[in-house]
């Protein structure tokens, strides 16, 4: 996970591509060392969210800013996708390709992405795309296989409403359909990824097997499988012909095949996994590969009530 930490020192040696006297303005390090004394944080128990985290946050007009979130903002990617980006020597400022990111700026002048200037940070927009079957949540596959943005814009969209460059919240594995965001924004994707968050995720299974209602609820207390912890997961029931069942479950980590796994722990056999909410917003009765907008009222209200409840729980005593 991205964090506004400097990195601690790397051993190799340091790169001659990136200028040394660069004002900050105009696109330089933090002037914080790496070696300074870091404040001393009361330890949490491992697996344990650090708490939530605060949507656009808006820096003061010209406050120099980390790179990776005025990029972020301008929709190249999620924070720790610039930060790849940055290590492999695709980003640049006035000709000079950067080597951190910690560099900080005020604007995107003079930024480019592979040899690409990068646009201005437009408004946050936020659309639900139904993910057909058989699709991978990629920008390409170098096998051939489809991708999302194959898929995208869809029949029948008015081409006078351009699509912005859009990023997926989160992914779908290649054979799970269902709801996807993707957003113009890499806060707005980072704050709906993150756990810490606690956004969210339903979906509705039929696997093959027999379980029980009372192991589903045991999964309220979490679950550790194969080394790795799952925390809770509102799992029932929905109904049972013969050894086939449907399975609805609502989880906030979605790690990796996290329902796969799950219920692979049971024994069942998944022919069909979908997702039918994200936080909010439910799939409904879109047909596989339609593409909506969220109303721009109605996400400024969401992304408001994202803010007051990050402040608010950041501000309520720890027990």
């Amino acid at each position: 996970m991205p964090t506004d930490r400097p990195r601690p020192p790397s051993n190799r040696p340091p790169s001659k591509r990136t200028p040394s006297n660069r004002s900050p303005s105009n696109g330089s390090p933090s002037n914080r060392s790496d070696d300074a004394p870091r404040k001393n944080r009361k330890p949490q128990p491992r697996g344990l969210p650090r708490g939530p985290r605060i949507v656009h946050k808006q820096a003061k007009p010209g406050e120099p800013q980390r790179i990776a979130k005025i990029l972020a903002r301008a929709g190249v990617g999620s924070r720790r996708d610039v930060e790849r980006m940055i290590a492999d020597g695709r980003i640049a400022i006035h000709g000079e390709v950067l080597d951190t990111p910690a560099t900080l700026v005020t604007d995107l002048a003079g930024i480019t992405v592979d040899g690409e200037r990068v646009g201005a940070i437009e408004p946050p927009r936020l659309f639900l795309f139904h993910k057909p079957s058989g699709v991978l949540t990629a920008a390409r596959d170098p096998g051939g296989r489809p991708t999302i943005y194959d898929r995208l814009p869809p029949k029948g969209w008015d081409p006078a409403d351009k699509l912005p460059r859009l990023m997926p919240v989160g992914r779908l594995d290649l054979n799970t359909e269902g709801l996807l965001l993707l957003t113009n924004d890499g806060e707005l994707k980072r704050h709906l990824e993150l756990p810490a968050n606690g956004v969210e995720r339903s979906y509705r299974a039929r696997a093959f097997g027999i379980v029980s209602q009372q192991q589903l609820e045991g999964l309220m207390m979490g679950i550790t499988i194969d080394g790795v912890n799952y925390g809770r997961i509102n799992a029932n029931l929905e109904r049972r012909t013969g050894r086939n069942q449907w399975v609805e479950m609502t989880l906030t980590e979605g790690k990796n095949r996290e329902v796969r796994k799950v219920l692979e722990h049971f024994e069942l056999k998944v022919s069909r996994l979908i997702r039918t909410r994200y936080g909010p917003f439910t799939l409904g009765d879109a047909p596989p590969g339609a593409l909506t907008e969220v109303p721009p009222h109605d996400l400024e209200r969401f992304i408001g009530s994202l803010t007051r409840k990050a402040k608010a729980e950041t501000k309520t005593p720890k027990p």
